[in-house]
Parts: C-alpha cells; structure tokens; sequence
C-alpha cells in the first residue's frame, strides 16, 4: 500500500471513529476504566503518563486518581510543536492545570519526568494492538524513544475495529482498557 493510500484510509477511519465515539458516553464508565487500569497496573510503584480527557474521550481521572493514591508517580502529557515528541509533567490531584494544544490539559510546572509506564489516548484498536491516533504522530515519535515502555491503550470496547491500518512508524500496544475489562495483545 502507497503512503497516501494508507494516510486515506486512516483518516476515513479516523472520521468514523471520530463520528461514532460521541454515542459511547455512559454513565460511570470512567469508574469501571479505573478497576481494570488498576488492576493492570504494575504492582510496584512506578512512573506512570496518564492523559486528561477531552471531548468525548472515555474519563480518564478516576484512573489517574486510583493509579495516585496506590503510590504510582503520575504524569501528564505535554504536546509541543508538530514533528517532535511529547513531555510529561508530573500530576498529583489539586494540582494546577493549564490549556495545551489541541484542547489538551497538562500540570502548571515545568517539571518533567520519563515514565516507564503509558495510558495513551486512541481513536480506534484492533485484537492484534494496533492503535488509531488523532494523526498527528506524537505517541509514535515518543514511544520509540521509550522503547522498553509499557504501553496501555485507553478506550471505550466500543472503539474495536477488525483492523487498524498500520505503516512503518505506528508502534503497536501491549494491552487495552475499556470500561469492560481489559484485551492483552
């Protein structure tokens, strides 16, 4: 397949993916995420990259809470300029928050930190971990510098898909939450 042939049917994907996240909200499925994110998490206390919600994302905070108070040191992404990888800041909660780009949110200082372990944010998974981001690379260029990173998709079960289209640079998952439980790969 031509590149442009893949960036096509990606960003089909991505529109109904997009489309059809915005029916999935249910009451406590933020709450249901968070037993299984927990229960995936590792047993020792580690570095751990969350992600704030937005938009129709399922909610992530009672699993950066959870993930808190069991004496994992969380952090949130920084999303920079276009082209380069994110940085993470660390999170606690009551702590101040500030508006990145692309209507993320992220911690108020300029601390930053390296996980070893990743919640990341996607659009639409498939059984093999494929992931389908908004487009914009940031996870892939950060998940090839952190090679040896564990990496935990969040979202709805909904969002599974027969398959994600994937190129050179996509870098795959180790497991999936959803509010239903969780899919190793």
């Amino acid at each position: 397949m031509t590149e442009a042939a893949l960036m096509a049917e990606k960003a089909a994907l991505r529109a109904r993916a997009l489309a059809a996240r915005a029916a999935l909200a249910q009451p406590g499925a933020g709450e249901a995420l968070a037993g299984h994110v927990l229960a995936a998490a590792p047993a020792n206390p580690s570095v751990i990259a969350g992600f704030w919600p937005m938009g129709d994302e399922i909610d992530t905070r009672p699993s950066l809470h959870a993930l808190h108070q069991a004496g994992h040191l969380i952090l949130l992404p920084v999303t920079p300029r276009r082209g380069e990888a994110l940085s993470f800041r660390p999170w606690q909660p009551g702590c101040a928050m500030q508006a990145g780009r692309f209507g993320t949110q992220h911690p108020a200082t300029s601390e930053t930190a390296t996980p070893d372990w990743l919640l990341i944010p996607l659009l639409a998974f498939d059984s093999a971990g494929n992931r389908l981001g908004y487009g914009g690379g940031y996870y892939d260029r950060t998940l090839a510098g952190l090679p040896a990173a564990f990496r935990l998709g969040i979202a709805y079960a909904a969002q599974l898909v027969p398959a994600v289209p994937v190129g050179a640079t996509d870098i795959g998952l180790h497991a999936i939450a959803t509010e239903v439980g969780l899919f190793r790969v």
